[in-house]
């Protein structure tokens, strides 16, 4: 029977852990009121500036440009610096860039302000994704907890886009979304200094390299979930980005429905993700992706094939079937690692998934120019969708990875042993 002090302690431990894991909670909820707030912004600045559609969509651009930057040259900063620093260090940026934006008024200047906070996002969220690591026990618990973060990244996308839409029926500027994002940022700032860290679970013999990530895309493992992962935001990105430039036509019963079609979007992205915790705790994962990678593409091209009247429907229900995949497998990836290199590998596979957001709406807005019609951004997401869904089908047939992830469960994941100010 376990003496009291080591019940005490046990208890520390848990409710460190525990203290850490809402710090992360409330960092994602945080910047994704930015990221995911910017389909609605998108129609107000090309308003505002006169602009395209392509050049619209620089709002997008830059910031995933800045987190893909950084995500492949300073993911490795969380391996080498330590999981503390490397968060405070990009959580600095991120409030700076944000809170900047009270102090200028064109369109350029607002495009440098988001590339900055990009590359903040990348820095902190790699760190955060390697301390999400070392918290978890098992490679199953990592993606249950990845799916409770992005559930909370999906609050934060439900608040954003209501703060946008609240500015625009008062009148004030849509800029107001990033200054109480850089005053929520500097809460994080102060709670991430006083907090205190894990001791790593695996020492690393040398420092981690600067192109770590880089020598790891050569892993097939890698290549996979980030290939997943680039079709996935792909697909993703044809429904916060441009859906409600294509809905802004619609003309029919449900107008209520397409003004807010993101938001129900996102609301229906949180839920699913609180049930991917539930749904990952009784089937495998690699069932899990397959069965919602099919339905959410159903809903594309049903969206496609019914015109505007049933995409209004179709476009935001995709939420609930989206939400489970990103985290499983995002955490799954990085699980297939060990956590000597959490910090590159989740370096690495946000460079993937960043890349994809920047070319993806920008393949879209381009397509929409060119043919005169927002729709054609919904069939690319269509397609998308679909060769995920071949992707997905391929792992649940073949299982490439159970012996790589029963290998790591057995070496490396497992309780930190203490809580303590080592970072």
């Amino acid at each position: 029977m376990a003496s009291k002090p080591d019940q005490d302690a046990s208890r520390s431990r848990a409710g460190s852990a525990w203290l850490l894991k809402a710090l992360v909670f409330a960092m994602f909820a945080m910047f994704a009121m930015t990221t995911d707030s910017v389909g609605t912004v998108i129609p107000e600045v090309i308003r505002e500036f006169e602009l395209g559609l392509t050049a619209g969509g620089s709002f997008q651009y830059a910031t995933m440009s800045g987190i893909a930057i950084s995500a492949i040259a300073l993911g490795f900063l969380a391996d080498r610096l330590g999981r503390k620093v490397t968060i405070l260090i990009g959580l600095v940026m991120f409030a700076l860039g944000s809170a900047l934006f009270a102090a200028g008024h064109d369109f350029p200047f607002f495009v440098a302000l988001l590339f900055v906070s990009g590359l903040g996002i990348g820095i902190f969220k790699a760190g955060a994704l390697a301390l999400i690591g070392d918290l978890s026990r098992s490679t199953g618990e990592h993606a249950r907890t990845m799916n409770l973060i992005e559930g909370f990244f999906g609050v934060g996308a439900i608040i954003g886009p209501a703060i946008v839409a609240y500015l625009l029926q008062t009148g004030a500027s849509w800029k107001w979304v990033y200054l109480v994002a850089a005053v929520m940022c500097g809460l994080l700032i102060a709670g991430t200094a006083l907090a205190r860290f894990p001791r790593p679970v695996i020492e690393r013999t040398t420092p981690a390299r600067a192109d770590e990530a880089i020598r790891l895309a050569a892993d097939p493992t890698a290549l996979f979930f980030g290939t997943a992962l680039m079709l996935y935001v792909a697909a993703e990105a044809a429904i916060y980005v441009w859906a409600p430039t294509y809905l802004a036509d619609y003309s029919g019963s449900w107008t209520a429905l397409a003004a807010y079609a993101v938001s129900v979007f996102f609301v229906l992205r949180a839920a699913g993700r609180f049930l991917g915790v539930w749904l990952l705790g009784r089937f495998s994962w690699s069932t899990v992706l397959l069965a919602c990678s099919a339905a959410m593409a159903v809903l594309f091209w049903i969206a496609v094939a019914g015109g505007r009247d049933a995409a209004v429907f179709a476009l935001p229900a995709t939420g609930l079937f989206m939400s489970v995949l990103y985290p499983t497998l995002n955490s799954t990836g990085i699980s297939c690692f060990d956590k000597g290199r959490h910090g590159s590998i989740a370096g690495l596979l946000l460079f993937f998934t960043c890349v994809s957001a920047v070319f993806a709406p920008m393949a879209m807005g381009a397509l929409g120019d060119a043919f005169g019609d927002s729709v054609y951004s919904v069939i690319l997401g269509a397609v998308f969708a679909t060769l995920l869904v071949a992707l997905c089908a391929w792992n649940s047939l073949r299982q490439p990875f159970t012996a790589r992830l029963a290998q790591r469960d057995a070496d490396d994941y497992r309780l930190p042993e203490a809580i303590a100010p080592a970072e």
